[in-house]
């Protein structure tokens, strides 16, 4: 992965994974005490014209941040994500688009636990239908990830350094 497109974690207070953010909004927030260092790129380095400092990895904020909800956005990139870009009707990785598995016109809604990746041969083979009455079969259970599962499983490029604080206990 490119230095431009790394990404740090933070961690609260408490060592809990918060989010992530740019390797220049982490170097900020440790270089203006809001923050401390928990773990750097071991390789990297971030220059000025006379000095070097460490390339941040994980930090870890000062003040603990309480925030109210912490979930995962509902949209067609996340949910594209949770559904590794394939159709979970057949697999296919072309031409996809997003499918209620119980029809919007028979009272389906737009959420996590309706809403699939499809390809749109299946899409159109469904058509007004649910799975079943279709004879197609879904590869798994749409659900909703949590925010620590969708950070560890479904954002990208997860550094080793991030993993002892992306397994905690999650709960539904």
């Amino acid at each position: 992965m490119s230095q431009k497109n790394r990404k740090v974690l933070i961690l609260n207070q408490d060592y809990s994974a918060l989010t992530v953010c740019s390797v220049q909004k982490a170097f900020i927030l440790v270089y203006l005490n809001k923050a401390e260092l928990v773990s750097e790129a071991k390789t990297l380095k971030l220059h000025t014209i006379n000095s070097s400092f460490p390339y941040p990895s994980i930090i870890r904020l000062h003040k603990y941040v309480s925030l109210p909800y912490k979930g995962v956005v509902l949209s067609r990139h996340n949910i594209f994500k949770r559904d590794g870009s394939k159709c979970q009707y057949c697999g296919s990785t072309q031409d996809l688009t997003l499918d209620h598995v119980l029809p919007r016109s028979r009272g389906g809604r737009s959420t996590w636990d309706n809403l699939v990746t499809a390809c749109k041969p299946c899409n159109s083979k469904k058509g007004d239908n649910t799975p079943e009455e279709a004879n197609i079969k879904l590869a798994k259970k749409p659900f909703k990830p949590s925010f620590l599962m969708f950070l560890r499983d479904f954002a990208g490029n997860v550094e080793e350094d991030w993993k002892p604080f992306l397994s905690k206990k999650i709960n539904f």
